[in-house]
């Protein structure tokens, strides 16, 4: 298995291990609880957490072995020790970073083309991230619920563009040509939504210390690496969720039948396939609670994987309530296919600045790290995905005796 698949899968498996711990500090908060249930997910938490394991392992021998031998081109840290780090391109990255930190005039003379375009004077140096930590940061970032990867992300190489999307509920039939001599109609033209975008600019600070600083490439790339994912995940989601945010609220959801008919109709067909149920952990408790007339879960577990859950074979992804609140005591429902109707523009052009002196630098001793992200969010289709509210719902074959909470 190659070591990109090793690592998503690795990555994969933590966040289901994640997920499971989640599930069991509810079940043993909740008054019904169910030992026979406690004991099947912790068993299978147990097993997630084995397999994790056992990818790590696998994942650390491939990287090992991976290593060609020797040093890279006999660089040395500046203890000098040589380099345990082979990637030629990382090694080279993590040398200059160091020398823009602590001022290296080669360095700053060679990074001034580098400029960065989000300082007002357009004169604050800043290295640009490499490809490959790039796509490692976009690996580590699905540790932490990011939400872009259930949205449709274009990697564009421009500032600003528009972009023509059809919609899909105004596609119309083609015209009935039974009769031999029929002249041909005009058909009618396709409806299009033109969506502009901006890219806009996203950073955080970060205080770097000495002892950071004297680590090896390897443990401060992955210092730097995990920092951005987490800010990463933070602002994206924040980003997709504001736009969830504008699309039209409905208050259709009292009951369980209510859902499994939002399931049915809120959107086209042609992507009821390819939809998914999103709410937060608030939201997913309520509806994992609710029985049928036999006294049997209605949300279900997937056959090829337990940890995950649906309902009527849409999976539910669960998102954090500090991320996803309630509104007035009512949780979100929303519904349907996001790649469809949310279109995340990625600049790709993650920019590292710094200074010892500015931001505090200079009083506490410390250096600080900027990273400035370049991507923007677009609403593309409305008519793909639904955005309802339901507060906790009755047991099938009991009235609901609580009137829902609409949101606003």
């Amino acid at each position: 298995m190659h070591i990109n698949d090793l690592n998503n899968k690795w990555i994969k498996k933590g966040q289901e291990v994640s997920d499971l711990n989640d599930k069991l500090n509810k079940m043993v908060m909740n008054d019904s609880f169910n030992e026979d249930d406690y004991k099947k997910t912790t068993e299978n938490r147990n097993n997630a957490k084995s397999q994790r394991d056992a990818l790590k392992s696998q994942l650390d021998e491939a990287r090992e072995n991976d290593k060609p031998s020797g040093n890279t081109e006999g660089k040395s840290n500046d203890d000098g020790k040589p380099h345990k780090v082979n990637d030629k391109n990382k090694v080279n990255f993590v040398d200059k970073f160091k020398g823009m930190l602590r001022g290296d005039p080669k360095v700053v003379d060679e990074v001034t083309s580098v400029t960065d375009p989000s300082s007002p004077d357009n004169s604050s140096l800043g290295l640009t991230v490499p490809s490959d930590d790039q796509k490692q940061i976009n690996q580590l970032t699905r540790q932490y619920d990011a939400l872009d990867q259930y949205v449709n992300v274009e990697n564009v190489g421009t500032s600003k563009g528009s972009r023509i999307y059809e919609k899909m509920s105004a596609i119309k039939p083609l015209n009935n040509l039974s009769q031999e001599n029929i002249k041909i109609p005009s058909m009618d033209d396709p409806e299009v939504n033109r969506i502009e975008y901006t890219i806009q600019r996203f950073g955080g600070i970060s205080s770097l210390t000495n002892t950071v600083m004297a680590d090896s490439a390897d443990n401060l790339m992955q210092y730097i690496n995990n920092w951005i994912a987490k800010k990463d995940v933070i602002t994206r989601n924040n980003e997709i969720l504001k736009v969830i945010g504008t699309a039209p609220k409905k208050s259709g959801i009292n009951s369980f039948d209510d859902v499994k008919r939002t399931i049915e109709t809120a959107v086209d067909p042609a992507i009821v396939n390819t939809s998914t149920i999103f709410t937060n952990q608030s939201g997913f408790t309520a509806l994992a609670t609710v029985k049928d007339a036999n006294g049997n879960y209605l949300v279900q577990n997937n056959v090829t994987n337990p940890a995950q859950k649906e309902i009527d074979g849409k999976p539910i992804c669960v998102i954090s309530d500090r991320w996803l609140q309630d509104n007035g005591g009512a949780h979100p429902f929303i519904y349907g296919d996001l790649k469809q109707g949310i279109t995340l523009f990625d600049r790709q052009q993650m920019t590292l600045n710094s200074t010892n002196d500015g931001a505090g630098g200079f009083e506490s001793d410390t250096t600080k790290v900027k990273v400035i992200d370049r991507f923007d969010v677009e609403l593309t289709d409305f008519d793909a995905f639904t955005v309802d509210s339901f507060t906790d719902l009755p047991d099938q074959g009991t009235k609901n005796t609580t009137s829902n909470s609409k949101a606003d």
